[in-house]
């Protein structure tokens, strides 16, 4: 059985990584730098209702992140870790949602599995420093489950109020998917059930109240922005009705072409990047998950305690992997569900001694996993960056025969392959969020281009971007937005050009005694290659962008 200990210490471990994560990993360009730059002009312009992203209307995401994160950033000044600190909390909202959820219909080690699954999949370990809509959204989308399934089993008032206020949350987290999560979960669980009666309850009523109040300031800011001023371009499309926008365009014009992005629009999309996602358990939730179909045509034979977490996360994946418009985040709003799928089943393995011969061959697969994890943090933090103390890659190699030495141990709280997963996943991310992705993110412009800017004392009101791609981190780090101007001609002596370095010569055809104050590298962090991974092929590759002073044209 899994006791406190065990069960703590997990959660814990994981919380202490997130934390790690959310002070020592510098904003990513595109979108999370992108949203803290927008909570950031949202408090300093004290515009909350009208939303802008560098002084131009900004219509993509429904306003809560920026609301929060815009508060923390008041409350604890303008850093990285107060933009994330809201989300984060949101994060673990997630975590013990999901474990009270599990509590209602299973007994107490699958409820303490599902949250240290949850808690210890890769996804979670990413979302609390690449912070987007979705980190938000999971929290809410799993409290409003949580909550609804609390009244369900109760009628008390309270978790209705709290199921219903979290879905309208949600809703001005990412838009009508935080209602569609749990109607799609709680829908199949009553038609399974042929719980007729659920459908047509008259308190649904006062829910969709609770909801409309709750997306109330939202929508008069949509419409004070947008469907007052009909026709302002978002993407280079002419916007009729910010209302319409959020309600139908940007969730269900993925599927009826009508919203702007098309992107890895094919069906298996989602599930082949929970390959890495939901590390170290895909293996065991591709499992469960077919368990759970088996069980589903076996109902009345072999009745289970809920069809909430099967049904919200077969539906929605479904959903999203119809859309014309795909990235690898969108599906973690329903991970919480599909650890609890994957809790069901490796109780099943590894506390009851079912599916022996399953066992059997999961046991040396998932070691052999394991140990390809270790191997592989040992090597980014050996071989990309000198940076990097050599100390930590050889601490990072002595993690595997720890890890051996764990699983044969006979003093352990868990299962010997549960107790190295965790260890594993969790001593992996303690690695990536201390040493790799810190050194990493020295190769991003708009971090190193602050840096310049601080150490040299640099006016920021000189500096403008000259035929370069935009950097959000550039803006939020520097605590200004750098306008943006690619007429040669129009700028004056003193102004400093942050550029492309194949722009120089293009500049001193204008201006010859310019002068070269800084270069440095300008590489897509977000886009990892071999090339740029290998310290000898990683100068042949690498962008470099440049500041540079005019003097005389």
């Amino acid at each position: 059985m899994i006791n406190n200990k065990a069960f703590y210490t997990v959660i814990i471990l994981c919380v202490i990584t997130y934390l790690l994560a959310m002070v020592m990993i510098p904003l990513m360009d595109v979108d999370a730098s992108q949203y803290a730059c927008i909570s950031r002009e949202m408090l300093e312009r004290k515009s909350f209702l009208q939303i802008y992203d560098q002084g131009a209307d900004y219509l993509d995401k429904p306003p809560l992140l920026f609301w929060l994160s815009a508060a923390s950033m008041y409350v604890l000044g303008i850093h990285d870790w107060a933009y994330r600190l809201p989300s984060v909390i949101m994060l673990l909202v997630a975590i013990l949602a999901t474990y009270r959820f599990a509590k209602i219909y299973y007994e107490e080690n699958i409820a303490r599995l599902s949250a240290m699954i949850l808690a210890s999949s890769q996804a979670l370990f990413l979302m609390a420093h690449d912070v987007r809509t979705d980190t938000m959204l999971m929290g809410w989308v799993m409290l409003s489950i949580w909550q609804l399934a609390a009244w369900f089993k109760t009628d008390k008032w309270i978790h209705f109020i709290a199921g219903f206020a979290a879905i309208g949350a949600g809703m001005i987290t990412k838009g009508p998917v935080a209602l569609m999560v749990p109607g799609f979960a709680f829908s199949f669980h009553f038609f399974i059930q042929r719980n007729w009666k659920q459908f047509f309850r008259w308190e649904y009523l006062i829910g969709i109240g609770i909801i409309a109040i709750l997306l109330l300031p939202m929508c008069i800011g949509l419409y004070q922005q947008y469907d007052l001023h009909p026709g302002k371009l978002i993407n280079g499309i002419p916007i009729k009705s910010g209302l319409r926008f959020y309600f139908w365009t940007q969730s269900f014009g993925r599927y009826t072409g009508e919203n702007f992005y098309h992107e890895m629009s094919y069906f298996t999309f989602l599930l082949e990047n929970m390959l890495w996602s939901f590390l170290p358990w895909i293996i065991f939730f591709l499992i469960g998950i077919v368990i759970a179909f088996w069980q589903l045509f076996r109902f009345k034979k072999d009745p289970q305690p809920e069809w909430i977490s099967f049904g919200g996360f077969v539906l929605t994946y479904c959903i999203l992997a119809k859309s014309q418009a795909q990235l690898p985040h969108y599906i973690f709003v329903v991970f919480p569900l599909a650890a609890v799928i994957t809790a069901k089943y490796v109780y099943a393995l590894f506390f009851t001694n079912q599916f022996s011969i399953i066992k059997k061959i999961s046991i040396p697969l998932h070691l052999f996993i394991f140990t390809i994890l270790w191997l592989a943090i040992a090597a980014l933090t050996y071989i990309p960056f000198t940076s990097i103390p050599r100390f930590v890659p050889i601490i990072a190699i002595l993690g595997l025969p720890i890890m051996w030495i764990i699983f044969f141990s006979k003093k352990i709280s868990l299962p010997p392959l549960l107790e190295t997963a965790f260890f594993t996943v969790i001593g992996v991310n303690i690695f990536l969020v201390t040493a790799f992705y810190p050194n990493l993110l020295k190769y991003q412009m708009g971090n190193d281009a602050v840096h310049f800017i601080e150490e040299a004392h640099i006016n920021k009101y000189q500096v403008s971007m000259f035929q370069i791609h935009n950097s959000n981190a550039l803006h939020f780090y520097g605590k200004h937005i750098f306008p943006v101007n690619n007429k040669l001609t129009s700028y004056k002596k003193g102004d400093i050009l942050i550029t492309v370095k194949d722009s120089v010569q293009k500049i001193l055809d204008v201006y010859p005694q310019s002068k070269i104050l800084h270069e440095g590298p300008n590489y897509a962090v977000s886009v990892l290659s071999a090339d740029f991974l290998n310290p000898s092929t990683r100068t042949k590759t690498l962008p470099t962008y440049v500041m540079i002073k005019l003097n005389n044209k």
